[in-house]
């Protein structure tokens, strides 16, 4: 293993090390590593306030700003849906189901939500609006394997795994270091 690899595993911290770090490398990189995952966290799980504020830069940059809606917010009964809009209303939920993907992909479950607020079907008018955004398709690939993967019960409890990994190696609490024991040649 030439990384250092960090996940959860539901409540608890992984991480990954070469088995040939010393003590003191070990206790650095553990610290990085926690570090990263807790700011990747925040950013994947905004607030109410930060999922407007992101709807907002979002409608600015891929719409013109055309898009204005009432209220954004996280909801936890969309079922099957990513998220909902109500044009009449201006008002956009995004299940929570969404909360932890990466940012790209809420960007582009906003993103969508957005747009139907220009148009309230999915004719080719709202499609070409959202082909603005560049990582359409890659969101929506991620979006339908996530619910494949969680079809097949593979996901039961409803969370993103969360994972950090560096090449050159890059974390407060730690509950678990492994180390690879396997022979470097």
């Amino acid at each position: 293993m030439r990384t250092v690899s960090a996940w959860r595993e539901g409540e608890r911290t992984v991480i990954a090390i070469p088995a040939r770090f010393t003590r003191a490398q070990e206790k650095e990189w553990v610290h990085r590593m926690v570090t990263r995952l807790a700011t990747q966290e925040r950013r994947r799980r905004p607030s109410d306030v930060e999922l407007a504020d992101r709807a907002r830069e979002l409608s600015a940059r891929y719409l013109s700003s055309r898009a204005v809606p009432t209220s954004v917010r996280w909801s936890t009964n969309q079922g099957r849906r990513w998220g909902s809009c109500t044009p009449s209303e201006g008002t956009i939920r995004i299940s929570d189901r969404v909360r932890g993907m990466p940012r790209w992909v809420i960007d582009y479950v906003l993103l969508h939500e957005l747009t139907h607020l220009l148009h309230a079907c999915h004719g080719p008018e709202f499609w070409a609006e959202l082909d603005a955004y560049p990582r359409t398709q890659r969101a929506q690939g991620f979006l339908e394997g996530y619910s494949f993967r969680a079809e097949r019960g593979e996901d039961a409890d409803g969370s993103a795994a969360e994972a950090a990994e560096v090449d050159e190696l890059d974390g407060d609490e730690l509950d678990g270091v492994v180390r690879d024991e396997a022979p470097t040649a």
